[in-house]
This record gives C-alpha cells, structure tokens and sequence, in this order.
C-alpha cells in the first residue's frame, strides 16, 4: 500500500510537558486505524499537528508527500473530527453543513441527508444549544459525509447513547467498503471499536508503545487464574503484563503466543485460560509500559530507566 502520511521524530514540547517525544510512524492508504492510549497521552496533539492544527517542535511531517500547514492541496483532502470543535454562536447544524459541502470535494449530500435523519439532529437549532450527543453527532456527519481522503476522527461519540454509537460504527464501516480510505479513530472504547479497525497505534506518555496490524494481535496475550502458587510457578520467566491476586486464587496477564503443548499444561495444572480482548491488551500494555500497580515481572521493576524498559516491551511485542 501507499503511505499517505509520513511522521519522522516528530516532538512537540509544551514548557515543561514532553507531549510527543520523537515519534516516528507511516499511516496507509485505504486502512481504518485505531489511535489508542490515555488521556494526555499525545493522541489529540499528534492529529493536530497532522493536520496544521498545531505546530510540531521538531520533526518532519508528511501528508500526501507534503508539509500541510497552509497547504490547500493537502487540506481540501483531510477531514478532523475533534471532540472539542468549535463553531459560530449563531450556526445550526445546516450552516455547518452548508460550510462542509463547499470546503469537501467528495463530500456527499444524499449520505448527510439520511445520517441526520437517523441521528435525530434538529437541523435548524442553534449549535451552541444542541446537547452533548448531538454535537457529536455533527462531527460524525461531516466526517462521514466528506468522504475525505484522510478523515481524522477525535472521541467522536462523546454524548452518543449506544444506538446512536452503533449507527456511527455501522455507516462507518458501510461507507468505507464503497469508497475506501484512511481513517485514523481515536476511542476509549476500544472492544466497541475493535472490529472495524485494521491496525493498531498504541501511544504512551508521547511514544509510540505499538504500530501492528489488529489480526496478528489477536492471541498475543492470554490470562490465568487458579491457585496463587501455581499460576506463579507457571508464569515464572514469562512476561507478565499484570498479576493480581484474592487471597489463594491469582491471575496473570502473560505475553507471547501459547503453543498447543503450553494450553495443555495449563490444563493439567488446574488454571483456567481466558483470551485477552483488544482493550485489555491495551490496557496492560500501558500499565506495563508505566510501571503501573500489579505488574509482577521482577526484570522490569529493575530497569531504571522508564524508556529502556518500554523500548524492550515494544520489541517483544512486535
């Protein structure tokens, strides 16, 4: 495939905040990505800077092969969601509309029409006073409705109750066979979204902890849970993303495919084996990465230095 962005070193420093700290990455053509990670962890500030929103403190940029701040070439064919836009205090959603049509070159009226009419959105309302869920359901339709090449979509669901999350998911992935093309979506809700991604970005404290493609994920990690003593004889040597225990019983977040013969030991030992989902691979992999509470790996609490220590997990991961 085509890489149609192109990130190399990129940092962004705010005072004393490090908020991307040499990111180096390539996003694809025709492929829905998922931008994952916490809060304050450099998601929003990455898009931004994609999409001339910010400025980088250093570090190259590149989308469709050019720099796009104050390029009309590159904007006119990329779309930003953010989960905080702000419009005129006298727009409806038409204005918005309105606006979107003329600045889009793809942009489709016909799929606009039928999304405000499953969202419900009272077109004539002023924005400023339209509800949380409905704001959000703005940005999703012009997302959606723009047909960009590169549509960026930040939190868009905020507000949205679970029909109206589904519809997004729904016209989202309807949308994309038609007419593909690249979508960065940034969620929490990461088990929602796990199906409609194709890769996955992982990004802690402004560092790119994975970059690999949602298919090889799945099975990476796997849980125990049984007798404390045995879970811990089995794991031990192992990367252990997270252990917890209740009393006797104990479970463990382990690293790495298990082999056939390595399922049946389990077995025989007397644990249970549970899959890990997306989002709690996601999740321990942060956790990891930070030296969150109940990692119970014995080399990694003895690395010194936070970034060697997650430069070591992101090779084992990948």
């Amino acid at each position: 495939m085509t890489a149609v962005i192109e990130v190399s070193n990129l940092t962004k420093s705010y005072r004393d905040k490090l908020a991307l700290d040499h990111v180096s990455l390539s996003i694809e053509s025709d492929t829905i990505y998922g931008l994952l990670g916490r809060n304050g962890a450099g998601k929003t500030t990455l898009m931004s800077i994609l999409t001339a929103q910010n400025f980088a403190t250093s570090g190259e940029t590149r989308v469709f092969g050019e720099e796009p701040y104050e390029n009309a070439r590159v904007l006119s064919r990329v779309c930003f969601v953010r989960e905080s836009q702000k419009y005129p205090d006298d727009a409806a959603p038409v204005h918005a509309f309105r606006a979107a049509r003329l600045f889009f070159p793809n942009w489709n009226q016909e799929l606009a029409d039928r999304l405000v009419a499953e969202f419900q959105l009272p077109m004539k309302r002023r924005i400023k006073k339209l509800s949380r869920g409905q704001l959000s359901a703005v940005g999703v339709i012009i997302g959606l409705a723009s047909r960009a090449e590169i549509t960026f979509f930040d939190e868009p669901y905020l507000g949205l109750d679970a029909v109206a999350r589904q519809i997004f998911y729904d016209r989202l992935l309807e949308d994309y066979v038609e007419h593909p093309r690249t979508i960065i979506l940034s969620s929490h809700l990461i088990d929602e979204v796990a199906n409609l991604i194709e890769r996955v970005i992982v990004i802690d404290d402004g560092r790119i902890l994975l970059d690999e493609e949602t298919d090889a994920l799945r099975g990476r990690a796997s849980t125990v849970v049984g007798d404390a003593a045995t879970v811990d004889a089995w794991t031990a040597g192992k990367e252990v993303l997270h252990r917890e225990s209740l009393g006797r019983v104990a479970s463990a977040t382990v690293l790495g495919r298990l082999t056939a013969e390595e399922e049946a030991g389990i077995v025989d030992a007397g644990l249970d084996l549970a899959p890990v989902s997306l989002q709690q691979l996601v999740v321990r992999l942060t956790q990891h990465a930070g030296g969150g509470e109940g990692v119970a790996d014995a080399e990694a609490t003895r690395v010194p230095d936070r970034r060697s220590s997650t430069d070591a997990l992101t090779k084992e991961v990948r």
